[in-house]
Parts: structure tokens; C-alpha cells; sequence
């Protein structure tokens, strides 16, 4: 790191504005860490992305994902969290204090530091996917299936994730389509049994979505193409008004690979029941180290360990060197 600026120190670091960073900053800041948050390009992460969010206690009546945030934000500043729209570049976590680069240009030294920039889902690519995100796509099945009950829905995937979510919209829909690319379910044996016990699954194998269609309100449909590329190649169109997509998320760690331990999917490894990465003074939370739950609330709870663990830290370490 060559760039030639003012390095500002900092006690507590923490990279994300989801509900994991968000909490993390409020615990930070009420135990006198002086926390500052660096947002990330999408500030307040992927529930910006969300219309409803009903399952998150506290909201009796629901609430918009962008609002909810919102709360959180400011609820973070209260308590005097130093909430910064930027991007990290990079990081030296070779020997604490860890150097951080913001933006290709300004320099921390952090004492700790607490990742929390989430995952990314893995879509199709197809234009149609944002015209109806919110609207009918979904990348969570647990977060959006209730909004679906007893409507016609889609699932894109043949594994685990995909049975999973598959089978939960069918205690909610009144019929699921799973669209498989392979003439087969990727998923455990258990997954498959599972799928194929529940009567308003239909499985629709050697299937690839070619676009999808509605209107501003939402969602209508989905146009398939069956065993494309071959000489039975036909397409045909299904009714639905949602479509989910179970094909995976891609963790954001790819800058912090280098220092800190990952599993095959990239996701970080923490210890145990806590928030420590093989760096000591270095934590991580949320979805970037849950490739299980990926919902709102256990990424706030995760949020919650990561600043009781840099505390600790923090006071062990002033205490090491008195």
C-alpha cells in the first residue's frame, strides 16, 4: 500500500450496512468503541432490495426493507457511530493495526475490525429478472413465500437449497414448479424424497428459463425452453407469480482472502459460536459467514456477537499491555 495520505486511526471498523453491520455499530457505539462504518455501494445491503419484510420482531404491522434500514441507520448514529458512504479497496491484515484502503485513496489503521458485507445471490442474467425484482423474483423463499399463499410460484435449482425452499412454498402455495436444467436433482437423496412426497411440487427437468413476463404489477409468467440446443427444443409458457432463485450466493470476501480462512464456497470461517476469524482482532457477521439462514435477524444477532467480541478484545488487549 504505497498510497501517500493521512492514515486516521480508528478502535472499531466495521465494513457493511446491512442488518449485521447496523448492529454491530449500535453495540460498538453504546460500549464506547467509536465505531466507523463504511456503507459499501449499496447502502444498507440486499433488504434495500426487499418490499415487504414481515418477519422481523418489532414490526407488527410489517415493513418495507428500505425503511427498515433506514431505522437501523439511524439508530447506529444515535448512539455515535460515524456512518461513511465508501468502498474498501483493500487490506493489510499482516500484523495489527490493520491498514484498510477506502476508495483507492484514504488510509485507516483499525484495532479491530468486523466484516459484515453480506453475499450476493446468484441470478440468471436475463433483463426481466430486474424489471420484476420485488414484483415477482425473489432470491429468498423464507423472506417472500408468505406473499405468495395460495398462488401458483416457481423454483430455479435442483439442489438442497432449491428442495428446501421448494418444499416451504408448498405448505404456502398452491402449486410449486421446480425448473431444472439437468434431467436429474443435484440434491441428498432425503431433498429428493422430500420433493417428490409433496403432491403440488411438479418438477420440470431439462428446463431453462428463456424470459419472464407481467406487467407493472406485477409478475404473470415464465417462458421455458425445453432440452434447448437439441432437436426436441420447445418452448412453453407457465402462469406464476412468483419466481424464486435457489442457485446459490456468492459471498463478498474475495478481497479478504488472502489473510482470512474460508470454506470452499468463500464464506468465512469463524470459531465456534463466535464471530472470530482466524485474525485475531478481526470478526466477522452475517450472511458473509452463514451460508445456512441468510435471514435479517440472525445476521442482526451475528451483528450482536461481533461487537461483544471486539470489546473483548479490545479490553484484553489494554490490559495485556498496561
Amino acid at each position: 500500500m504505497s498510497i501517500e495520505n493521512p492514515i486516521e486511526k480508528v478502535r472499531c471498523l466495521i465494513i457493511g450496512s446491512g442488518p449485521a453491520g447496523y448492529t454491530a455499530a449500535i453495540y460498538a457505539a453504546r460500549a464506547n468503541l467509536k465505531p466507523v462504518l463504511y456503507t459499501g455501494i449499496q447502502m444498507g445491503g440486499q433488504l434495500t432490495t426487499t418490499t415487504e419484510v414481515e418477519n422481523f420482531p418489532g414490526y407488527p404491522e410489517g415493513v418495507t426493507g428500505p425503511v427498515m434500514m433506514e431505522d437501523m441507520r439511524r439508530q447506529a448514529e444515535r448512539f455515535g457511530t460515524d456512518i461513511r458512504f465508501g468502498m474498501v479497496d483493500e487490506v493489510d491484515f499482516s500484523a495489527p493495526p490493520y491498514r484498510i484502503v477506502i476508495d483507492g485513496e484514504k488510509q485507516l489503521l483499525a484495532e479491530t475490525v468486523i466484516i459484515a458485507t453480506g453475499a450476493t445471490a446468484k441470478y440468471l442474467g436475463i433483463p426481466a429478472e430486474e424489471r420484476f425484482k420485488g414484483l415477482g423474483v425473489s432470491a429468498c423463499a423464507t423472506c417472500d413465500g408468505f406473499f405468495y399463499k395460495g398462488k401458483d410460484v416457481a423454483v430455479v435449482g435442483g439442489g438442497d437449497t432449491a428442495c428446501e425452499e421448494a418444499t416451504y412454498l408448498a405448505g404456502i402455495c398452491r402449486k410449486v414448479y421446480m425448473i431444472v436444467r439437468k434431467n436429474y436433482l443435484r440434491a441428498s437423496k432425503a431433498m429428493q424424497e422430500r420433493v417428490n412426497k409433496t403432491p403440488n411440487i411438479e418438477i420440470l427437468y431439462e428446463h431453462n428459463t428463456k424470459d419472464l413476463y407481467g406487467t407493472d404489477m406485477g409478475l404473470e409468467g415464465a417462458r421455458l425452453i425445453y432440452k434447448m440446443g437439441t432437436p426436441e427444443e420447445k418452448e412453453h409458457d407457465i402462469k406464476i407469480d412468483g419466481f424464486f432463485l435457489a442457485i446459490g450466493h456468492t459471498p463478498n470476501t474475495e478481497m479478504f482472502k488472502k489473510y482470512i480462512q474460508t470454506d470452499e464456497q468463500g464464506y468465512i470461517l469463524t470459531e465456534g459460536k463466535t464471530s472470530k476469524t482466524n485474525v485475531p482482532g478481526v470478526f466477522a457477521a452475517g450472511d458473509v459467514m452463514d451460508p445456512d439462514y441468510r435471514q435479517g435477524i440472525t445476521s442482526a444477532g451475528a451483528g450482536c456477537r461481533a461487537a461483544m467480541d471486539a470489546e473483548r478484545y479490545l479490553a484484553d488487549w489494554e490490559i495485556r499491555n498496561k
